[in-house]
């Protein structure tokens, strides 16, 4: 002890001769074996406030790591991908790229093909429905022209089809029709008209739900065939069944128009004499084979 204590001794001394190496470049190794100086924490105190050579200096070992980390970041990575990308600290990585802005969160591959199928699929049904109603704008002009002779078949027809009917048990020779669809209700009316029926002899009732919006339904069958609401007959209303889940709901739900020909006893019987003509008619055609002007499908 009193050897290594007398050996440096000339602390001033010392320390003026390693701070005139360390300015010639020397590092601190060299300094030390050529001072003979074994101990680390006096060759700290000789050497305190001069900075090291820059050829001594060697980058932080982790320099280029963290600039990898941040690159990595920068291409939309996860904290966990860049660790396992790096093999450093979930820690470090946060220090090191904290400040740049969080990457859009990515899909997973299967949602990725799950959204890329979905995108398919939404174009094959906008084609498809496209070319649906291309059909139905193509067969509607065909038909949208109608002689007097093509509406009085296409009346009998749909009277028959949805129109009150006599029964051999039931005698109810009179004209009642009823149907929900504005269209058919227009063509009905139409069809009486050409069979020159007078619109006073006409008579207005709706059917609906109890449950649904009734005077809304009244004012849109009266707006519909151009009368008051006043002048429509007193509404029935249909029980609500709650067992029943009914489809037919909504703002678009309008209940039924009940339309009835004051002493019609004489045009039922025309339209039942109408359709079973026509009814043979078409029979015949079948038997025989008769088919002539056949319209494509």
């Amino acid at each position: 002890m009193t050897e290594t204590t007398s050996k440096y001794a000339d602390f001033e001394g010392l320390r003026t001769q390693a701070v005139a190496l360390r300015r010639e470049g020397l590092s601190r190794r060299q300094i030390r074996d050529r001072l003979h100086v074994d101990n680390n924490d006096l060759l700290n105190r000789l050497l305190q406030g001069e900075p090291a050579p820059e050829w001594t200096k060697r980058p932080n070992a982790k320099d280029d790591v963290r600039e990898k980390a941040r690159e990595l970041r920068l291409q939309g990575m996860t904290y966990d991908q860049i660790q396992v990308e790096l093999g450093c600290s979930k820690g470090s990585i946060s220090l090191w790229v904290r400040d740049l802005p969080k990457p859009e969160r990515s899909r997973s591959a299967i949602e990725q093909a799950r959204l890329a199928g979905r995108m398919r699929w939404d174009h094959e049904l906008a084609v498809r429905d496209a070319e649906r109603q291309r059909t139905k704008a193509d067969a509607r002009d065909e038909t949208v022209t109608m002689s007097d002779q093509e509406l009085f078949y296409t009346g009998v027809a749909l009277y028959w089809a949805e129109g009150g009917k006599d029964k051999v048990y039931d005698r109810r020779e009179n004209v009642t029709f009823i149907n929900s669809d504005p269209g058919v209700i227009a063509v009905y009316l139409a069809w009486l008209d050409l069979l020159e029926v007078g619109r006073d002899r006409l008579s207005y009732r709706v059917m609906i739900h109890e449950t649904a919006d009734v005077p809304a339904a009244e004012r849109y069958w009266a707006g519909l065939v151009g009368i008051d609401v006043s002048a429509l007959q007193k509404t029935t209303l249909k029980k609500h069944n709650p067992k029943t889940v009914r489809k037919n709901v909504g703002e678009a739900y309008r209940g039924c128009l009940v339309i009835r020909v004051a002493k019609g006893a004489t045009l039922y019987r025309r339209i039942e004499g109408w359709w079973s003509g026509i009814a043979e008619g078409a029979t015949s055609r079948l038997k025989e084979g008769d088919r002539p002007g056949r319209v494509e499908p």
